[in-house]
């Protein structure tokens, strides 16, 4: 290991030449084809290095057409070397491929569209409403209220693109947003935290929570309904075979291994039925899908009053759910009594629904949580108690997982731009899960909502974790389109 640490800080050393201005450095991550790969990537990165480095990754395009994650440090060779070391260990412990220091060219920046500037967040809400309207739903989707850290917001239409075609893309939306005296510039994407998107918008039931205090008092005055929620039988086994003939197709091509076993679920919320399921019962790793249920039993804490829900615990809530950042659920862990207090809580009082739950360990250093599990059945016993506003907090708990954040269900997938999803995925070295509702919008205006839980377990730890996470992350995308399609073709209200 010190030697590695010893030849890398020479091999960057040695390329500064004598006499001419030093180059700048940057570190890199990974380089891929596919810019959904390279996305979920960056969203595991940011978990596994913490929110001041995720500030700083970048997305960024190469000479030969492949995109890659960078950490935009533009140093010296000695300095990126430094970070270099730093967080190949942090990234091998967590079964991740090293990261390089390499000089800072032969790729440029992406480029997104800008609407404005400034400290007033409610003002950028309303010019958001606008170009939602005017641009349509294909910017829309694309559309968000980003935190830029100095105070300020700054409205950007995400479309990571070179500089002279997301320029054009500028002027074109000049022009048409002119009559509103909205004007448009370029900047380069920069990775910031998302205050508000596509999915604040269209969700009606919680675009923006009141104030905490008033959330308690409203949740307070509307206790848990006490019922012992069920799921249907499967009426759809011909959508279970479809699911089930594409795995085992996939397993012919190598892309799953034998010791790799899978859960699905699909259950309709519209009409409460289950349309497909395949191992719903089995108990799997959950790795960080558990995080709203940690967020269930903090609120049925604070629904009584016995713990308060404020800034500090709503920020830290936002990052548990939207960035899945270990730190602040452990944060929420400790406030809500730690994990022993959590599993026997939501036994005790939601025992209905996780039947197959266990909660008995914070997130290790690395963000290797191993111990804590659920099934595929229980995801969707809780999302479908959720969804029927049957629990403490109901609303925050959709606002918090509807907030924009990379999912496999949605992105990636032909399920139309403008779809809300509330969702929560799960990466670790044996797990890749994805759990969450989609709520597709009929010709007719109406919702049609459902469930969707896919996880895929390995016996052991995978060498190439990135590797591994990004190839079974697209298995999930290709059940998530199957799905879709399939309720498409069959016309569901």
């Amino acid at each position: 290991m010190f030697r590695f640490f010893f030849i890398a800080l020479i091999f960057c050393l040695s390329s500064i030449r004598p006499g001419l201005a030093a180059p700048a450095y940057d570190v890199l991550y990974v380089w891929d084809d596919n810019l959904d790969n390279v996305l979920d990537y960056q969203s595991q990165l940011a978990e596994l290095l913490g929110d001041e480095v995720a500030r700083q990754l970048r997305i960024v395009r190469h000479e030969d057409g492949r995109f890659g994650v960078i950490y935009d440090h533009n140093g010296t060779a000695l300095s990126s070397a430094k970070i270099m070391v730093q967080h190949s260990e942090i990234l091998r412990n967590a079964d991740f491929s090293e990261c390089l220091a390499i000089e800072d060219n032969d790729y440029d920046e992406l480029f997104n569209v800008s609407y404005g500037l400034g400290p007033n967040l409610d003002a950028l809400k309303k010019v958001y409403d606008t170009i939602y309207r005017v641009l349509g739903t294909e910017v829309g989707s694309n559309l968000f209220i980003e935190q830029t850290g100095a105070g300020n917001y700054t409205l950007i239409y995400r479309r990571r693109g070179d500089r002279s075609s997301t320029y054009a893309v500028a002027k074109k939306h000049a022009k048409m947003l002119r009559r509103y005296k909205i004007s448009t510039t370029i900047i380069a994407e920069n990775n910031n935290p998302v205050v508000f998107g596509e999915a604040s918008l269209l969700d009606d039931q919680s675009v923006e929570p009141p104030p905490e205090k008033l959330v308690i008092e409203t949740v307070y005055k509307q206790p848990v309904q006490p019922r012992q929620p069920t799921l249907s039988v499967v009426t759809d086994s011909a959508l279970s075979q479809s699911i089930e003939e594409l795995i085992n197709d996939i397993r012919r091509q190598g892309k799953l291994l034998s010791e790799e076993r899978t859960g699905w679920m699909v259950y309709d919320l519209a009409n409460d039925r289950t349309l497909a399921e395949i191992n719903g019962d089995q108990t799997f790793q959950a790795a960080s899908m558990i995080k709203p249920f940690v967020a269930l039993a903090f609120f049925h804490q604070a629904a009584r009053k016995e713990i308060p829900y404020g800034p500090k615990s709503r920020r830290n809530m936002e990052l548990m759910i939207q960035r899945s950042n270990n730190s602040a659920t452990n944060w929420i862990m400790r406030a809500a009594g730690g994990p022993e207090k959590i599993d026997r809580l939501l036994k005790a009082e939601y025992g209905a629904i996780f039947k197959n739950t266990s909660i008995v360990e914070y997130i290790p250093a690395g963000g290797k949580t191993y111990r804590n599990s659920a099934s595929p059945s229980d995801y969707v016993r809780f999302l479908k108690e959720l969804w029927e506003d049957r629990l403490p907090y109901s609303k925050e708990i959709r606002r918090l997982m509807s907030l924009p954040k990379r999912n496999r269900l949605y992105h990636g997938t032909p399920i139309p731009k403008g779809t809300l999803v509330y969702s929560k995925s799960g990466s670790t070295a044996h797990l890749c899960g994805d759990m969450g509702i989609i709520v597709l919008r009929g010709k007719n205006g109406r919702r049609y909502p459902y469930a969707l839980i896919g996880v895929i377990e390995r016996e052991s730890r995978a060498k190439d974790y990135g590797n591994w996470m990004l190839t079974r992350g697209n298995v999930i995308r290709k059940v998530s389109s199957l799905v879709y399609r399939d309720l498409k073709n069959k016309k569901l209200p």
